[in-house]
């Protein structure tokens, strides 16, 4: 090997190590929220919204925005001592302030006028991935009647800096119209009266933005270009991984399927690093020749048996994944159904950028393989290298809770 590519290898490997050094080290989605609401008519004319809102997140924030210690006090030793009793105690004892912290910061409308919300009922507890959230129900009266109402929401923006990159996801039946829609900080209010195309562009770009920033979700990809050895293998990876994925998020979204997050994360962590450790013990077994099909035992697609038994690896991991995404929204609840399509356009935006990566760096790979076989092998295998340790770390870590 000649001192340039060597020198290249080392580039390449010391940036890899670089990448995985500075990424967050148990929560591979970084720390974010996702805020969820349901909208409907109410009783006398009023627009009735439930609000689940991150318990812990939401009695930080309540306290600090309303200069309210005693409810950090009392709400984090609730939250401490895993308490739902008292962590709803907590908020009724301070509802003035936590219900003051969301109606300004979340509001409904009415043909440009601003509804005035009243609460109904206490604070109560829920459950979202393990996570427990609180439900408030508001009605709104809005001075004006009109067929469309504006929904605004900027719960837990980044300036208040306790997390980055807050969803809020609203399943809305009124106005004589149901569905669905996503707001975040760049695009923060929808109506009801918008064209089903523009909520359904919502929900792709928060596909889209969860891959992106899902850094677990991008090594698993690298794994899978760096240990593909034809195109062919790496379409049918990523088309299988599609598959399975799309199945779990369905079986989610009708309520069929609920996996707790400590269980699915660990193994999302797991399926990184078994997949990126394939292509290592090919390379430990063969060497130089890790890259070559199997002469016999060819099937369908033209794979050879290592071929397929990876195939069906990585289908079964895609399940995993698949419940991965749809944690990510909360879809683990049959009234779910009504997101049903819009969540399907969430995952063509996944896919979209899974391809999009595919695309630009698997070609770069198969030049660096044809041109330079030994550089190729020694490049896939740091990528390998680093890949699988990241995930096995990452998978002790969310094994232990760290």
């Amino acid at each position: 090997m000649s001192p340039r590519v060597r020198r290249v290898i080392i580039g390449i490997t010391a940036a890899l190590i670089v990448f995985l050094g500075t990424a967050p080290p148990a929560s591979a989605h970084g720390f974010s929220s996702t805020v969820y609401v349901d909208v409907a008519a109410g009783d006398d004319g009023h627009v009735r919204t439930k609000l689940k809102l991150e318990y812990d997140l939401f009695v930080v924030s309540t306290a600090d925005f309303e200069d309210d210690d005693a409810l950090f006090r009392t709400g984090t030793a609730a939250f401490d001592a895993g308490d739902t009793a008292r962590q709803g105690a907590a908020l009724n004892a301070h509802a003035k302030a936590a219900v003051a912290y969301v109606t300004r910061r979340f509001s409904v409308t009415s043909g440009g006028q601003v509804c005035t919300p009243a609460r109904v009922g206490p604070f109560t507890m829920s459950r979202h991935e393990g996570v427990p959230y609180t439900d408030l129900l508001l009605d709104w009266t809005c001075p004006e009647r009109s067929d469309a109402h504006e929904v605004r929401g900027g719960l837990f923006p980044d300036s208040e800096k306790y997390v980055t990159g807050t969803k809020t996801i609203v399943t809305y039946d009124l106005d004589g119209r149901s569905g669905s829609a996503a707001i975040d900080a760049e695009h923060p209010s929808f109506s009801t009266g918008q064209a089903w195309y523009e909520r359904f562009w919502e929900f792709f770009r928060l596909g889209a933005e969860h891959l992106l920033s899902g850094i677990d979700h991008i090594l698993f990809l690298l794994a899978l270009i760096a240990g593909s050895r034809r195109l062919r293998e790496i379409v049918l990876a990523a088309t299988s991984f599609t598959l399975a994925h799309s199945v779990t998020f369905l079986l989610a979204a009708l309520g069929l399927v609920d996996v707790p997050a400590r269980v699915v994360e660990p193994v999302i962590a797991l399926s990184i690093a078994v997949v990126a450790g394939w292509y290592l013990w090919r390379i430990w077994r063969q060497g130089g020749h890790a890259a070559d099909l199997e002469t016999e035992g060819r099937g369908h697609f033209s794979l050879d048996r290592a071929g397929w038994t990876r195939l069906g690896v990585v289908f079964c991991f895609g399940l995993v994944h698949g419940l991965g995404f749809a944690g990510a929204l909360g879809i683990d609840e049959a009234w779910s159904w009504t997101l049903l399509w819009s969540l399907l356009v969430f995952n063509v935006g996944i896919e979209t950028v899974q391809l999009t990566i595919i695309a630009l760096v698997f070609p770069l790979l198969t030049l660096l393989r044809h041109r330079a076989p030994r550089a190729g092998l020694w490049v896939t295998g740091a990528i390998s290298a680093g890949v699988s340790a990241m995930g096995l770390i990452w998978c002790v870590e969310r094994l232990l809770g760290v």
